[in-house]
């Protein structure tokens, strides 16, 4: 690959790169460190879609589309592979190094409700990275001077499934914790959000509570696929008891969920 053409085809990546972010799905680059190929050259895979770019070779191409579609299954975001690795067969697998790069959306949070968890579990979100968005239908809940971080997006709903249905989108790279303060609302927020199925959906309350709802919603034709994914009661059992003690069990519960955690403790080991 000449330099002019290495250019050309960084430029069509880079372009490609903003059109699957701004769709909200994910993708792979792959760049070659080291090798007798062109170093620096890119080859960007999307979860949906075929390869664009190469790597100055259509073998090389190929093996390592198909190391990036287990790469993304990982949800490790920056990982160095030697070809060896994953194609020993493959003419100077030894001398060849790639970088994988995962691309997304930075993690976006959805807090239904904006009373003493869901407050505090905006506010916890933010901390961590995510861009969060605080829902409620109580515009005194909602003043800025209670939530100075502007990383924190504040709507006021006039209509709870409308206003969770637009914050929430395609639901791809979202979260979503319904923490409301009864049945009705709760309700209402999760009939939108079955239906934009996110990456995550929590929801707060008891287990005789969260039956309640997620048998209406059963009733009202939400497909089951989508009411088994729905964490309720929400959180890990952390024995939280404060609202920030069960915000921070919900946040560690999204954060297992998008890093593909278990949940356990790190050091049972010891005692097993």
């Amino acid at each position: 690959m000449t330099e002019k053409q290495q250019q050309t085809s960084s430029q069509s990546i880079t372009k490609m790169i903003e059109q699957v972010l701004e769709r909200g799905e994910r993708a792979v680059v792959v760049t070659a460190v080291s090798g007798p190929g062109t170093v620096g050259s890119k080859l960007l895979v999307p979860e949906n879609s075929g390869p664009i770019g190469t790597l100055g070779d259509q073998q090389l191409d190929s093996i390592a589309a198909t190391h990036a579609a287990r790469f993304l299954a990982s949800r490790d975001e920056t990982r160095m592979f030697s070809v060896n690795e994953f194609a020993p067969e493959f003419p100077s697998a030894r001398e060849i190094s790639l970088l994988f790069e995962q691309l997304q959306l930075a993690p976006r949070l959805v807090v239904c409700g904006a009373g003493h968890v869901g407050a505090s579990l905006a506010r916890l979100a933010a901390f961590a990275g995510y861009h969060t968005t605080l829902i409620d239908d109580r515009a005194d809940f909602l003043k800025r001077d209670l939530f100075p971080d502007t990383q924190i997006q504040l709507v006021v709903a006039d209509e709870w499934s409308s206003a969770v249905r637009e914050v929430v989108g395609n639901g791809r790279g979202v979260s979503v914790a319904v923490v409301t303060r009864g049945h009705n609302e709760d309700e209402q927020c999760m009939q939108a959000v079955v239906r934009a199925n996110p990456d995550y959906v929590g929801l707060i309350g008891s287990k005789r509570r969260t039956s309640i709802v997620i048998e209406r919603l059963r009733e009202a034709g939400a497909p089951v696929e989508q009411l088994r994914k729905i964490r309720a009661p929400i959180g890990l059992d952390i024995g939280a008891v404060s609202p920030e003690e069960v915000a921070l069990a919900i946040m560690a519960e999204i954060v297992a969920e998008r890093r593909g955690g278990k949940g356990g403790s790190l050091s049972a080991w010891r005692r097993s």
